[in-house]
């Protein structure tokens, strides 16, 4: 049998201490960008600048896994510094650009988060997909509905989305164990 292991996720202050280490703009963006919309690594160095729509706040997300194509909520917060970004790199074409115009490489994109965890003395076995399980986990502790979970994530099935309920802290801690009671 498959063993069937919880997904690895930071805390907030994790997250937020992470991105404080962070010092190179177009890093600490992409980081941003991975965690306050929940995307996987490609879905982060693939869209295109027209992707952006910052009137309607919203990122098209185009062809991830399953070649699937789905619309996230951009962050207010993120905002300006993505405008900030734009005005400083003018990328072209890819959001996130390579050395040479094309798409930023999913492997330089890790190795940024590996070496962010490292500065923010953060010791945790986790890679930069943690950061998605962190958005999943952290919006249903806020107390977003499981299906709208589901469908930013692009989960075909609520099963996929339901393993987050079991690293959820808000949920075990209202369950008052029987020795308390007694």
């Amino acid at each position: 049998k498959k063993p069937q292991t919880l997904p690895k996720m930071l805390s907030k202050s994790e997250v937020k201490k992470l991105f404080k280490v962070t010092t190179n703009l177009k890093h600490r963006v992409a980081l941003q960008l991975c965690y306050g919309m929940g995307l996987r690594v490609s879905e982060v160095v693939n869209p295109k600048v027209l992707d952006i729509d910052s009137k309607r706040m919203m990122v098209h997300v185009r062809g991830a896994k399953g070649k699937k194509d789905r619309y996230v909520p951009l962050p207010k917060s993120i905002l300006p510094e993505l405008r900030q970004y734009y005005k400083e790199f003018r990328p072209k074409d890819f959001l996130f650009e390579g050395q040479y115009g094309n798409a930023y490489a999913k492997s330089s994109l890790q190795q940024v988060f590996r070496f962010a965890m490292q500065k923010a003395n953060i010791k945790k076995q986790i890679g930069i997909h943690g950061l998605r399980h962190s958005y999943a986990t952290h919006l249903l502790e806020s107390g977003a509905d499981m299906r709208f979970i589901q469908e930013l994530l692009g989960h075909n099935s609520i099963k996929t989305t339901q393993v987050y309920t079991k690293v959820t802290s808000k949920s075990k801690a209202k369950i008052i164990s029987p020795l308390d009671q007694l």
